[in-house]
């Protein structure tokens, strides 16, 4: 009986040994100085393309019970830039849903360096020119992204052309500890 006792004691001894000296003896990670974890990405959501129609932007009127769109996602603001991706969308223009978390926004990206989508969040409108709107997560290589995207449209006097509309992300990784490169 003594010998059992003896032979548990020491056993939970060494056990205990053990553990405290992996844990002093373990070498640490090797982390270099991290950088700020922000991806800041530059896009061109291209408008359609309607023969016979100037300027065609998608603005939905003020009674309209939803605005749907689906468009295309280039890396330059011409039409025929390398597509990356698409822009969906569902937003509700009633003035009573301006500030509804229902109004979001798409971005899907199926490149070589990204696979993933970002939601935006479209709550709100600034000056019709450029609006600040908040990125509320992501999916893939966007996975849990915070952060802003910037959308502009380029007043551009010619009425013939089909302006795209720039949108400029500056997203940010949550708990990470090294700059995504972008």
């Amino acid at each position: 009986m003594l010998s059992n006792k003896l032979i548990f004691c020491v056993s939970v001894t060494l056990a205990i040994l053990v553990v405290i000296l992996l844990a002093t003896l373990s070498p640490l990670p090797h982390r270099k100085p991290s950088s700020k974890p922000w991806l800041a990405l530059s896009l061109y959501i291209q408008q359609p393309q309607t023969a016979g129609v100037p300027n065609v932007h998608t603005v939905a009127p003020q009674d309209a019970g939803a605005l749907i769109f689906h468009r295309v996602l280039t890396e330059e603001p011409k039409n025929t830039s390398k597509v990356i991706g698409k822009a969906q969308g569902f937003i509700l223009p009633v003035e009573q849903f301006a500030h509804s978390g229902f109004n979001i926004i798409y971005l899907t990206f199926d490149t070589h360096e990204y696979s993933g989508s970002v939601s935006i969040q479209a709550k709100g409108s600034g000056s019709g020119r450029r609006d600040e709107l908040r990125v509320v997560g992501g999916t893939g290589s966007f996975a849990f992204v915070r952060g802003i995207a910037v959308l502009m449209q380029k007043d551009d006097r010619d009425t013939n052309l089909v302006v795209p509309y720039h949108i400029r992300l500056h997203l940010k990784y949550p708990n990470r500890s090294k700059t995504i490169p972008g």
